[in-house]
């Protein structure tokens, strides 16, 4: 896990969100407040959060859009491919960052070992170090409360900002719907 920050996902009935806060801790120290670690990927039809070394993401993000190009914005196959290319190259394999990418049809979490995972429930992931408590909070959110799918994320990102060092509650959300 990484101590770097906290990035949530949800895909709903034809909307997806993503959301991250904004820190960047180095060590013990607080070095920025209000960071960008989401964007849209693929002419704003895919969203992407990132958790881990910012240069190492950005490397991963600069490849997955490749990928997503040659997939014609294929989530499903980009994300297959991704990890095949990901496994080969010994420099990607050192890199120390994930990623949460999400449509409104599919939301997948790609690890730094090159391993792809759709969430269980299909619907929610979470990254960095505040992405358990981000996690819990999307699902209670989700399952007891009546709350549009960017408020949800945006609540449970609060809630980790409030629990996690290494997060905080300046909030950035993108939207994607059908």
């Amino acid at each position: 896990m990484f101590e770097a920050t906290t990035i949530l996902g949800y895909k709903g009935d034809g909307i997806a969100v993503i959301g991250g806060d904004g820190q960047v801790t180095f060590g013990n120290t607080v070095l920025k407040g209000n960071a960008t670690k989401i964007r849209t990927l693929y002419n704003g039809q895919i969203l992407a959060g990132f958790a881990g070394s910012t240069a190492d993401a950005f490397n991963l993000f600069d490849m997955f859009e490749k990928i997503l190009e040659n997939k014609k914005g294929d989530l499903l196959k980009s994300v297959i491919e991704f990890s095949k290319e990901w496994r080969k190259d010994r420099y990607l394999r050192r890199l120390e960052a994930m990623m949460i990418v999400l449509n409104t049809k599919h939301i997948f979490i790609l690890s730094g070992t090159g391993d792809v995972v759709e969430p269980e429930d299909g619907k929610i992931a979470a990254i960095g170090s505040g992405g358990n408590f981000a996690l819990s909070a999307a699902r209670a959110l989700d399952k007891h409360a009546n709350l549009d799918a960017k408020t949800l994320v945006e609540e449970s990102l609060k809630i980790a900002g409030e629990l996690c060092i290494y997060t905080n509650t300046n909030i950035k959300l993108l939207t994607l719907e059908e």
